[in-house]
This record gives C-alpha cells, sequence and structure tokens, in this order.
C-alpha cells in the first residue's frame, strides 16, 4: 500500500498538477478544522479466569509483547503482566489477594469521601517536643 507522501510524488512524476492542487486545497481545510481534544481514557475489560487462560496462550503461541496482548485483549499491560509472571486471575477463588483488593478499591469508590485527620503541623509538633517535661513524670535508676 501506497504512502500519501508516495502518492503526491507519483502524482508530482507524471504532471497532474490539479490533482496536487486538489491535494493541498484538502490539506489546507483540514489544518484548518483541526483541534486539539483532550485525551479519553479508555476503560479495559474486566480481568477473568477465561481472559487470562487467552493472555497465557497469546503468550504461548506467538511472539507479541506484554503491550500487543494487552491491546488486542482490551486490558493494561500491567494486568498481562501478572498473569504471566505470577499466574493471578487464573481462578476464581473470591479470597485470592487480586479479588480482595479489586473488592476494597470498588468499596472505597462507592464510598463518600471523609475527610482524613491531617497530622499536626510541623511547628505545632515542634511546640510539642520542647514542653518542658514535668516534674511528676519520671524515675531515675538511682532513685530506687
Amino acid at each position: 500500500m501506497a504512502t500519501l507522501k508516495e502518492f503526491e510524488e507519483a502524482l508530482r512524476e507524471h504532471g497532474m498538477h490539479m490533482a496536487l492542487a486538489l491535494l493541498e486545497r484538502l490539506r489546507e481545510r483540514d489544518r484548518k478544522t483541526r483541534t486539539v481534544r483532550p485525551a479519553r481514557r479508555i476503560t479495559g475489560q474486566k480481568m477473568t479466569p477465561d481472559l487470562a487462560r487467552a493472555i497465557l496462550e497469546l503468550h504461548a503461541s506467538t511472539g507479541m509483547t506484554q503491550q500487543e496482548i494487552a491491546f488486542k485483549v482490551g486490558v493494561n499491560q500491567g494486568r498481562v503482566n501478572e498473569v504471566i509472571k505470577r499466574g493471578k486471575w487464573l481462578d476464581d477463588d473470591p479470597h485470592a489477594p487480586e479479588a480482595v483488593a479489586r473488592d476494597k478499591a470498588k468499596a472505597r469508590m462507592r464510598a463518600d469521601p471523609k475527610p482524613r485527620p491531617r497530622p499536626p503541623a510541623r511547628k505545632e509538633a515542634l511546640r510539642l517536643a520542647k514542653r518542658p517535661a514535668s516534674p511528676q513524670g519520671q524515675l531515675v535508676f538511682g532513685d530506687l
């Protein structure tokens, strides 16, 4: 298959100036309407034991990279690595570490975000550390 650049060079070689002018007008129109759009995050497929087995099959039978396998099956490369290197997601055990982590993450997403107590500011911590010791506090070894 020829590239657009090769096509343009062929038009020049054959002296097809009208076609080149038309091609240039189309380029100008595309440049005027071109916009920069924000990237769209593509949500991956849910990991299942069947999908994990398909990943292992692709890894064993083809020379595909983890990134290529991930693109083909619709998950991210990290998931492919987990399946290949650590054997994760190969069974339906709801108590498997990856299933427990997934369920906890889903529960956190559903719950109302609660503000966490902030640690005391550095100045406050320094002030507390510089307090004089209370006289009733410590026993010295020689006191006994």
